[in-house]
């Protein structure tokens, strides 16, 4: 049975201001704390190869400078009540997060909305930020973990935005002007499909009238529209690409599949397949074949975050430069069982306890609730996902999870990256 207790649609007050901006509000009175969680629907699906980085780069510098404050206003403020407030871009979206007691949050909200509404992108501070990110850039070229999944994605991807850093590259983010940041945020940023929740100490009708208050005026006639995101065959053919790395003493290993979009209805039964083939207990069968009863790897793992397009299933290892190939080898059979073999129904309920269990720990806090709620307005789930998700886990059959396996996994279709000596 469902647990009365999760957040649903009696609980979550949902509002869409005229503007566009989606409001969702939890009420949760056991601290006099406030979370603000939320997404604008701008990212790296919006610039070019030529400008990859731009999107992250736009974010980065959100909190250095408003038309009303300076980056030492609006830092001083923040640290005088003891306030987080925090700007990240991804691929789909740029998201934002904020944690104060409740008597601060109009500060924090006034905050976020110049933040987001008038940045001024002084000078200097663009170019201490981009110092940063060029910095960032020369310790991945250092870093095998980094350097395998920067070539994973190109080598699955290719010319398909996916195949992008999302963090640029040494020769896009020098030529990043100021001016492309300001038009970057002039075209993109805007309320039209902007989700804002907030959980914590606050009266839902009190929280929606201090938004509305910052946010509710906001209009940009210029936003583009949310940019769509293909889909990605598989390769034809099993495909490897080397990273070179003299001097290393780890190489890093993915590898993996186009992997479906949040909103598959098979996406469950893929995720928990995935929790079966790399994640429960000691990093699943993955982490038992590869790490605990051979000891080629320091971690070997699977894993599926689904999102608004075809990111990767991966298998994930980090393994001594001799051990490369066996461990390959290994995964590889680890993948051809699960999809020739039903998962043993002792193998599946473990997994699926482990699923269901997990749920509440990861809403024990205002920001877990925040996020949870977030996403299933962003993926549209439903507000009742949460009441509905342990049926759902526990419906899941070991044919269906060979049906999922056999769908989404392969062994002979598969990219390969390596980074290492």
């Amino acid at each position: 049975m469902p647990n009365p207790t999760y957040p649903g649609p009696d609980t979550i007050q949902r509002h869409q201001l005229p503007n566009g901006i989606v409001v969702l509000i939890y009420e949760n009175f056991t601290s006099q704390t406030v979370i603000i969680d939320g997404v604008l629907r701008v990212g790296a699906l919006n610039e070019s190869r030529a400008q990859a980085g731009l999107a992250d780069f736009t974010a980065s510098l959100l909190l250095y400078g408003t038309q009303a404050r300076d980056f030492d206003s609006i830092h001083e403020a923040l640290e005088s009540v003891g306030a987080d407030l925090d700007f990240t871009s991804g691929r789909h979206a740029t998201s934002f997060s904020a944690s104060s007691l409740v008597e601060d949050l109009d500060l924090v909200l006034e905050l976020l909305a110049q933040s987001l509404r008038c940045p001024t992108f002084p000078a200097a501070e663009v170019e201490e930020v981009r110092g940063q990110i060029i910095t960032g850039l020369h310790m991945r070229a250092d870093d095998t973990r980094q350097m395998a999944g920067l070539a994973f994605n190109e080598l699955l991807y290719g010319d398909h935005p996916y195949g992008r850093s999302t963090s640029g590259y040494l020769d896009t983010i020098p030529a990043i002007t100021r001016a492309d940041l300001v038009n970057f945020h002039a075209n993109h940023y805007g309320p039209r499909g902007m989700i804002l929740t907030i959980v914590g100490a606050i009266k839902a009708e009190t929280a929606l009238a201090k938004i509305g208050t910052v946010l509710g005026d906001w209009v940009n006639e210029a936003q583009g529209e949310e940019t769509a995101v293909s889909s990605v065959p598989r390769p034809a053919q099993t495909t490897r690409t080397h990273v070179p790395m003299p001097g290393k003493s780890q190489a890093d290993i993915l590898i993996g599949l186009p992997g479906p979009p949040r909103n598959t209805p098979d996406y469950l039964d893929a995720s928990l397949m995935n929790t079966v083939l790399g994640v429960f207990g000691m990093m699943g069968r993955i982490g038992k074949s590869v790490r605990e009863e051979q000891g080629l790897a320091y971690y070997a793992y699977s894993s599926l975050q689904g999102t608004l397009g075809p990111t990767p299933w991966l298998i994930s290892m980090g393994v001594a430069p001799n051990d490369v190939e066996q461990a390959i080898a290994t995964a590889i059979g680890e993948i051809a069982r699960i999809q020739n073999e039903p998962v043993p129904a002792d193998e599946l309920a473990d997994s699926q306890a482990f699923r269901t269990g997990s749920l509440p720990v990861s809403l024990e806090t205002n920001s877990g609730l925040a996020d949870v709620i977030t996403d299933m307005e962003f993926y549209g789930l439903g507000l009742d996902y949460l009441l509905r998700y342990p049926s759902l886990i526990n419906a899941i059959t070991p044919e269906r999870i060979q049906a999922a396996a056999q769908k989404y996994l392969s062994t002979e279709q598969l990219a390969i990256a390596v980074a290492g000596p």
